[in-house]
């Protein structure tokens, strides 16, 4: 894994990251909370961490600001690492995967392809190292459902048997 260096600061440990995993920021969103005062403002970030080797991490935080919310998205990031088979630069067979209403659909490719998918699923594919596979999103358009459809669909994948 990693090597981690903790520094000291209010609430979350800060977690420094070796420079190999690279951050990617899927989406970024305003909600708010209603209370009895009115209604309260935050922040919702999903981050995606990738060493472009075959380790992949995501996570979804909130925070009272948008730097905070990308720290803590980050921190949950590099505890849900998850390790993808790649076979000669793509997947090694087709997979199906839903969460909730997305479906994401990921197929193999030749050499030389590149990465045909859109939005949250190329993001994730494309830090992952995978570099020629087709992707379809068939489900809802929701950026952090597919991402973890697409995870979902990584995890799943079997290594052949040679």
């Amino acid at each position: 894994m990693t090597k981690e260096r903790r520094i000291k600061s209010r609430g979350l440990p800060r977690v420094k990251t070796e420079p190999e995993f690279t951050q990617q920021l899927v989406d970024l969103a305003r909600v708010t909370r209603v209370v009895k005062g009115g209604k309260r403002l935050s922040f919702r970030a999903c981050m995606v961490i990738g060493n472009n080797k075959g380790e992949i991490g995501m996570g979804v935080a909130k925070g009272t600001d948008v730097a905070g919310a990308i720290h803590k998205a980050i921190y949950k990031a590099n505890k849900n690492i998850i390790k993808v088979t790649i076979v000669n630069d793509t997947i090694p067979h087709w997979v199906r995967a839903k969460y909730g209403a997305a479906l994401v659909l990921l197929r193999p490719a030749r050499k030389g392809h590149g990465i045909v998918a859109g939005g949250a699923v190329r993001m994730v594919l494309s830090i992952s190292g995978i570099k020629n596979v087709t992707g379809k999103i068939l489900g809802s358009k929701s950026k952090i459902n597919n991402v973890k459809a697409t995870f979902k669909a990584l995890q799943s994948l079997k290594v052949p048997k040679v």
